[in-house]
Formats: structure tokens, sequence, C-alpha cells
């Protein structure tokens, strides 16, 4: 866990914070002084909803301000609950002739301050309600007796679909009514590999190596238990699943749960975790969700939404919207469409789960740009000619594998040699398949560049690129006057000669760079000129050889220093360009045979 920042302790990056957040949305003004965003579009004939709670938790709350979520979010110092007169100022800044529900994460510091505000602002004449958010499942009905339980990321949803009500106009009982069972239906259990670390401070204590803790707090709170060594990340989340949704659990067992319900999954990066992992939990999660308790949610949503500054963890949440169509008296679809609902919070994602129209009809080509069908069919060629070239070509860059191995090794990264045998290999097969029996020549093409294209590399897409081009090249002119196409040296060299063109507008490697372009643009260039293959292959072999004791100036070994050859003068040549014109020999040879 690191334990170094940019900033040397939090005073003062608070407000800093938020004024980046609020100087990037328009809709968004700050109260400075008492920490508080609020929007400026909010319409006070409306409901207003307002949520906050101590800093780093972003983008909670702040980022969830704006028309269909809160009217306002007032912001503590780093983990600690603002002040009374905090809350006042929210409620001043986002008045309302509705009412004024305080959505809260239910931590003592909270229930105080916004407890006093809302005794305040009712003696003020406001219609004011706290709500308060309480879904965590790690700490059970005993341990939390006298507490209730903690507010966590299924806070989310509460926020969502009580700031759309609002939104949508439904009057002060209906927000609140959505809004409670919308709490009372959902759950979340959390689990890290470590504590957080709040700049300026101590770190008061590090999980140990292949050790996770589940039921970790977000305000470093330790968790339900750790467990070591560290299970399959299927057992991990298995394991969370089972804090959530088993019904035997009587201590935790807050919400049922049947397959039938529509579900909502909610994924929370502690703010430690990389995208990567996080979308691969998500993955997880729902496997495991159908798998073992035949649950398809509905929606899914995946991101920071409540974090613990740089904690490496993150939560599920789930939330049983059936079950909130029970309690609240309000339609699924209505939910959903509440859910659905766009809202101009900066941090709420934007899944694309609104209804899409998808086009049904098909793009008409245009003949000048693609090939026709004709094209696509393509002229016939002697099938024994070409897969004996082919055949050849591949069997003696095999054979030089061990060379061009060699070669790689004392310059670059060794995988040359393996990389040039699998595309031979994946070309032979097709050949074995009977790849050339019908001797068609776009086909033929095709199938030897996906060959080639599927070992991948930088080699790998050269190759793929020329024969792809110079097969379009071959289309163009066979469609543009097919009965008059010849497949003969002429229209091969006049192919050729675009496909190098059209290649180097991918790369910037060329002659004198020692890559496989030593080898293709000289052949490419012959062959256009002379439209002779013998000629052709020989100026190959010739700018393949030139490449020994010539400096690299293009590819990975450009960055390779000299102790990979015992002097630049005993360079050995380039394993690419080598290959190339190994295989362009092989390939003259078996049309000679």
């Amino acid at each position: 866990m690191t334990t170094k920042h940019f900033f040397p302790s939090t005073e003062g990056v608070v407000l800093l914070g938020l004024e980046s957040l609020v100087a990037r949305n328009k809709h968004l003004e700050l109260d400075a002084p008492n920490k508080v965003v609020y929007s400026k579009t909010h319409d006070p004939s409306k409901v207003t909803v307002i949520s906050g709670g101590g800093s780093g938790h972003e983008p909670a709350w702040s980022g969830y301000v704006g028309d269909g979520m809160l009217a306002a979010a007032v912001n503590g110092e780093v983990f600690a609950s603002p002040s009374t007169k905090q809350v006042m100022a929210a409620i001043s800044h986002a008045p309302s002739d509705a009412g004024i529900i305080l959505c809260i994460t239910n931590y003592t510091g909270d229930n105080l301050h916004f407890g006093l505000a809302r005794e305040k602002a009712a003696g003020m004449g406001h219609n004011v309600a706290i709500l308060r958010m309480t879904d965590d499942v790690a700490l059970g009905r005993k341990q939390t007796e006298n507490t209730g339980r903690r507010g966590l990321a299924a806070n989310m949803f509460v926020l969502k679909l009580c700031g759309s009500a609002a939104e949508a106009g439904y009057d002060f009982e209906k927000c609140m009514k959505i809004g409670e069972a919308v709490n009372d239906n959902a759950v979340t259990v959390g689990s890290s590999l470590d504590h957080c670390h709040i700049p300026g401070r101590e770190h008061h204590r590090s999980v140990p190596d292949d050790t996770y803790v589940l039921g970790m707090g977000i305000h470093n709170e330790p968790g339900l238990h750790e467990k070591s060594p560290m299970p399959a990340v299927e057992e991990i989340v298995s394991d969370m699943l089972k804090y959530c949704l088993d019904p035997n659990d009587k201590d935790r067992a807050f919400v049922k749960f049947e397959s039938d319900d529509v579900v909502c999954l909610l994924i929370n990066n502690f703010g430690g975790m990389s995208n990567f992992e996080l979308e691969a939990l998500t993955t997880v999660s729902r496997k495991v969700l159908e798998k073992e308790w035949k649950i398809k949610p509905s929606r899914i949503y995946a991101q920071c939404f409540e974090t613990s500054l740089n904690a490496p963890g993150w939560s599920i949440s789930l939330l049983n919207l059936t079950g909130v169509e029970k309690q609240s008296n309000t339609s699924l679809y209505t939910l959903l469409h509440l859910l659905d609902h766009d809202t101009k919070a900066p941090s709420w994602p934007r899944n694309g789960y609104k209804d899409v129209k998808v086009p049904q009809g098909q793009a008409k080509m245009s003949t000048s740009s693609v090939a026709d069908e004709t094209a696509q069919k393509g002229p016939q060629i002697d099938p024994s000619t070409i897969e004996s070239s082919l055949r050849k070509a591949c069997d003696a860059a095999i054979k030089a594998e061990p060379d061009i191995t060699k070669w790689d090794v004392q310059m670059g990264d060794g995988d040359c040699g393996e990389a040039v045998e699998g595309m031979c290999k994946g070309v032979l097969k097709k050949l074995d398949s009977g790849l050339c029996k019908d001797g068609s020549l776009f086909h033929i093409l095709d199938e030897v560049e996906a060959a080639v294209e599927e070992i991948g590399g930088t080699l790998g897409a050269i190759i793929s690129i020329i024969l792809a081009s110079y097969t379009s090249q071959l289309r163009l002119a066979y469609a543009k006057d097919s009965s008059n196409f010849k497949t003969d040296i002429k229209s091969s060299s006049q192919a050729a000669g675009q496909a190098l063109k059209n290649l180097m507008s991918y790369t910037s490697a060329r002659q004198g760079g020692r890559t496989v372009m030593d080898t293709l643009i000289p052949f490419c260039e012959t062959l256009e000129k002379d439209a002779d293959l013998t000629k052709a292959v020989e100026a190959a072999e010739k700018g393949a050889h030139s490449t020994s004791g010539m400096k690299a100036t293009f590819g990975r070994a450009a960055y390779v220093g000299e102790q990979g050859a015992e002097s630049q003068q005993d360079a050995p040549p380039d394993p690419g360009a080598m290959a190339a014109a190994i295989f362009l020999r092989g390939l003259l040879d078996g049309m000679g045979s």
C-alpha cells in the first residue's frame, strides 16, 4: 500500500477538489467557506434532495449534484462529518416549497449534525426529513442493534431514484416513500486488500500479504475478518454474495431475493483498484450471481461511486427493485425509468440502458471503393502451382527458424523465429485443409493473410498490411474490367507497387533502418519497375543481407545497445528482413518446380 502523496497533508485539498468539480460543470456553484456544492438549475417548486458527509469518498457526494439527483451536497474534512452550519448553508442554497430530504449515511457525526440542522430548518418553517441510508450487511443485527447499519455504496441507488422522483415532480411523501423503500431493499458488502492512507498521517496498519479483508468500512474501520491465503477470485465473490443473499443467515438476511426478482448490481471501486481489475470483478460477480443464486441483474453499474481515498478494495451492492415496487407502490416500469432517466450530475454513469433503435438497413457500398460480388469471386489460377509455391516458401522459412531466432536473440528479444514459424505453420494448416483446391485467387490470398495476421506482432502486422493491400489492388482492377483482367506478372507488379505505397503510409520505417522494409521495399519497387519476379527476389535478398552490421533506427532493435553484438560491424542481419527474403525465394523456387 503506497503512503506517498503529492500533497503532504489534507489541509486545503478538499476545497481544491471542489473548485475543480465546479469549474468543469456550469450548472454547479460552490459556497467555498461552507464547502457546499449546489445546483444553480434546481427548481424550488420541486423536492430538494441533499446529501453529504466527510470528504475522501469522491465522487460522493458533490459529484451527484445536478437535476435528477441532488440539489446540493455538503462536504466535511476527510472522514469527518460536516458541521450543522454547513448543512444549514446547503439548505439555504437549495430552497424548496415542496420539501427537503436530507439523505445521510448513518454515522454518528452525520446523524448529530444533520439532525440538528433538520431541527433548525423545521423551526424556520421548512418541511424537512432525514432519510438514513443503511445498506451494509457485513455487520449483522446483533452488532448494530444500537447504532443501526452503516451506509455504503448502495446509497447511490437511493440518491438516484429519490432525486429522479423529485425531478419528475413527485410530491414530498412519494419521494420519501421511494427513498425508504430503496434503502430497505438494498444490501452491500465490501472487501479490500489493505487500508487506505490519509496524507500527512501515519499508516496505522497494513493488511498482511496474501490476505484480504471482508467487510472493510470506508473510513478505515477494520473489517469483519481477514482471510489468508488469498482464495481464488470466484471464491471471494461467492463468499461476499452469501453475506448479501443467504436467507439462512438470520443475522444478515436483511433483504429477501427471489430468482425472478428484478435486481440491480452496483460494483464500487474504493479508489485504489485499477479499472482493469474492477471490470473483471464485475464480470465474475455477474456470473457467480447467476450460477449460484439464479439472479440475472437488469442493470449493472461499475466505477468509483463512494471511495475510501486510495484503498485497494471494492464492494458489491444489490438492489431488489421488485421489493421496492411492493413497498413503495410504484411500478417496475416507473422505477426503471427513474433509474435510467438522464441527470446532470457529473458522476452518475452513462450506461446505455435506455431503449435503442438498431438500424435494420445495410449500408450501400460504393463500387468505386470496394469490389462488387464479381470481384469477390475473382479469377481462377492453377491450384497446383500456387500450393507448391506456398508450401516451398513456408518450408524454407520454417527450416530457417533456428538462424532467425539466433539473429533476433543477439539484437532483439528472440521471438521473431517463433513468430515466423507460427505464420508459416498457419498457412500450411490451411493448405492441408484444401485451401487451394478451387484455385480461387482472392480466397487463397485472404486466407494466407488471415493466417499471418493471427500471429500478431509488428512483423505480422506489416506482412498482413502489404498482403491485404496487394489483394485489394487486384480486386479493384478485376472489378473494373473483369473480362480483360489477367493474372500475370504485369497485374501483380502494379498491385505490389501500390501495396508498398499504402504500407509506407502506416510505418515510418524505410530502407536502411534495419527492418523487414529493407527486404520489402526493393522487392516491390523492382517488381513494379521490371515486372520480373526473379530480379525482384534477388533485390529482396540483397536488401536483407545489407542489414548485417547496420545500425537499427526503427523497431524494437533500435533500443538495444551495442552489447547485443561484439561490434557494430559484426551485428547479424535483421531477422525479419531475412525471413521475408527466405520466404520470397521459396515462393519463386516453388513456381519453378
